[in-house]
């Protein structure tokens, strides 16, 4: 770094608190998804109310698409000091805003205030990855898949916190809105941290690659493009189960969901930080093949869980599946086009954010549906007794899961073919800008 004002340990801790935090606020969400259709859209409309909190849920991935796709290319603009405390303050703004809206009556309002209070967490969610990604590819140019994946670890650990305060909260009857106040308490650091800090421009600025650059570096290599489409896929296998859990397993195997989330979440926390060691095997692209071999299997077999042993274990196989997909996805763009700096990066989150957007209703609908079928009809529902409303959701949880399974096996012939040519022509080597033998802008 040229600038010695820059700070790399404490720019790399603040990374790590926003992802954290990001973390956090995905394990609310999955605490309070049951609450939300329980309280508010039961009341509503109780045959649709699971495709209702679905989309719900899915606004807070559109604000997150949004943001990643204009702030991607903003972030030189404006800054990344300025992006994250905006990450913040979408933070603290929802969780406000959720809160106010339990205290209205149920109704169009309540639905309104709901979807605009997720999306402005989807916001700041967005924010801190349109400045978080590009800020440690930065800091840290020679050995971007390993400490994105260590970056990336602290979303996992965002979870765990999450899920065990929601566990506990539950545990000790209190209210479910103490939820809010978690996501507020990271977001008020962070805000602190960020603005107490000097932050460096991204690589793509430090080498000098102008705006037209970075575009004509996306336009012309159609490679980008594939890893683009397959980020829609690798987010719909990890992210969407993982925010659909609870809703789904927690009548089924006989504890509540959110604790498979935890476990995985714990999972995925260890597994990132080995995953320099992994890639120097099997390369990054080999990396995401045996990845969605696993994800695929684990979420078949989370389908068919009756009991908390199979579920753990089906969980652990996903699990490891997923563990490494979102950061890997973001090193691997970042090594291969770095002329396409931030842009390349927010276009890819962007991508896995509206991948979310179009697969929790999808989640949500399906469940619907072989719920209503399973109960005999949509009107049979009101009248049914916990024990057959218990058979009905079984039913509808192995169908919303089983439709997710087979995404990423889609994506087993593109990475694997990839990965024979990178074999084929001497393994996965990294660009570097104004390395010898790469063009200079």
């Amino acid at each position: 770094m040229s600038d010695n004002t820059v700070d790399r340990k404490r720019l790399y801790y603040v990374g790590n608190l926003s992802i954290f935090m990001i973390g956090l606020g995905f394990a609310v969400r999955a605490n309070i998804a049951p609450n939300l259709q329980e309280d508010i859209y039961n009341q509503i409309d109780l045959a649709n109310s699971a495709a209702m909190v679905g989309e719900a849920l899915g606004a807070t991935f559109t604000g997150f698409a949004l943001t990643l796709l204009f702030g991607s290319a903003l972030v030189d603009l404006i800054g990344m000091k300025r992006m994250l405390l905006l990450s913040a303050l979408g933070y603290i703004a929802g969780a406000a805003g959720l809160f106010f809206a339990t205290t209205l009556p149920v109704g169009p309002t309540v639905e309104t205030v709901v979807l605009v209070s997720l999306l402005l967490t989807g916001l700041g969610w967005g924010a801190v990855e349109a400045a978080s990604n590009p800020m440690v590819a930065a800091l840290y140019p020679e050995e971007k898949t390993h400490r994105l994946n260590i970056l990336h670890a602290w979303w996992p650990a965002g979870i765990v916190i999450g899920g065990l305060l929601g566990v506990a909260i539950s545990g000790f009857s209190l209210s479910w809105k103490l939820n809010l106040l978690v996501l507020m308490v990271p977001s008020l650091v962070l805000a602190w941290m960020v603005a107490t800090s000097t932050f460096p421009v991204t690589e793509r600025v430090a080498a000098g690659v102008s705006y037209p650059d970075m575009f004509r570096e996306l336009l012309k290599r159609p490679l980008f493009w594939v890893f683009w489409a397959c980020m829609f896929l690798t987010a719909a296998a990890e992210l969407a189960p993982g925010q659909w859990v609870n809703i789904a397993l927690s009548n089924i195997v006989g504890m509540q969901g959110i604790l498979l989330l935890v476990y995985v979440s714990a999972l995925m926390f260890v597994g990132r930080h080995f995953a320099g060691p992994i890639v120097e095997r099997v390369s990054p692209v080999g990396l995401m093949f045996l990845s969605c071999v696993a994800a695929g299997i684990g979420l078949y077999m989370l389908s068919l869980a009756t009991s908390p042993v199979p579920a753990f274990a089906a969980a652990t196989v996903w699990g490891l599946g997923v563990c490494w997909m979102w950061p890997t996805m973001l090193a691997i763009v970042s090594e291969r086009f770095p002329k396409g700096g931030a842009m390349a990066m927010g276009l890819m989150g962007f991508a896995g954010g509206m991948s979310i957007q179009f697969v929790l209703p999808q989640m949500g609908a399906i469940f619907d549906n072989a719920k209503a079928q399973a109960a005999g009809g949509a009107e049979m529902l009101a009248s049914l007794s916990p024990e057959a409303m218990a058979g009905v959701i079984r039913v509808a949880s192995v169908e919303s899961f089983q439709a997710v399974a087979f995404v990423p096996l889609m994506l087993l012939p593109v990475f694997g073919l990839i990965w024979l040519v990178d074999r084929r022509s001497g393994g996965h080597q990294p660009e570097v800008i104004g390395e010898p033998g790469t063009p200079n802008p």
